[in-house]
Order: structure tokens, then C-alpha cells, then sequence
């Protein structure tokens, strides 16, 4: 059997990952689907919860690393569907914050409960101490981790 290049095997490993990002990203429309929200929906609705204040449009952009008329849309649908509003900042009332209403609150608990039950699809295979081992790999590749064993 041929040995691989250093460089062969870190393409193959580059399409293992993107082949698992497929898999995730199919997984979590497949699970979102009954929610009634997108992905990329679902993303907005997790920024704007995790904001120490209801952000403005420009700053959902900015953390999410779009242009501020995808916010537009995003918001647009999230409001159609009830799950955020458009409120006037009460320091200036020429700027528009986003809020979460109880039923944006409600979606964000059944997307976590989805996100739970396809990450536990996906892992499945995996032993705990695999679990946790592929956890440090990719905190290490992601930048975040030390490479402590």
C-alpha cells in the first residue's frame, strides 16, 4: 500500500472535516425544519440572546460578519414569525435595538433541545473519552486550546 505525502494526509483530512460539516449542516436544517427556522435564522436568534443588551442591527452584523441588509431580511422573517421586535433605544430614540419576545425565547430552548439530540446523533459512535479527546483536538485547531495533553 503507497505511503501518503504529510500534505496528501492533511487534505484528506480536510475533506473528512468538510464531509462532517455536510453532515452537521444537513443534521441541524433536519432538526431545525420543525422549529420553523433556518439555520442562519437560528444563528440570529442565539446572537441576540447572548447580548449583554438587545444589540442594534449593525452590531448583529458586525458579530456575525455579514452585511447589514442580510441582518434586514433576518430580522424581517424573525419578526414576521413573532420571535423578535424592533424596539426604540431609550438613550436615542433614532436607533432600533432587536429583542427576543417569549415566543423567540421558546424557539431558542427547541433549537438547543435540537442542536442536543443531533449532536448526540453524531456522536454517537464515540466513547466519552473519545468525545472528550476529539473536544481538545479541535479546541486546539479551532486556536482555543493549549495542546495539553
Amino acid at each position: 500500500m503507497p505511503q501518503h505525502s504529510a500534505g496528501e494526509h492533511a487534505s484528506d483530512l480536510a475533506d473528512q472535516l468538510l464531509r462532517l460539516t455536510k453532515r452537521i449542516n444537513h443534521a441541524h436544517r433536519q432538526n431545525f425544519a420543525p422549529v420553523g427556522v433556518t439555520p442562519a435564522q437560528a444563528r440570529m436568534l442565539r446572537t441576540v440572546s447572548h447580548s449583554p443588551q438587545p444589540p442594534r442591527m449593525a452590531d448583529l452584523a458586525e458579530r456575525l460578519g455579514v452585511v447589514p441588509r442580510q441582518v434586514t431580511s433576518l430580522i424581517d422573517a424573525l419578526e414576521e414569525r413573532g420571535l423578535v421586535r424592533r424596539s426604540p433605544d431609550p438613550a436615542n430614540r433614532r436607533v432600533t435595538r432587536i429583542e427576543l419576545t417569549q415566543g423567540g425565547f421558546q424557539a431558542l430552548e427547541e433549537l438547543r433541545q435540537a442542536r442536543r439530540a443531533a449532536a448526540q446523533e453524531l456522536l454517537a459512535p464515540l466513547t466519552s473519552a473519545q468525545r472528550d479527546e476529539l473536544s481538545r483536538l479541535l479546541a486546539l485547531l479551532d486556536g482555543r486550546g493549549h495542546g495539553s495533553a
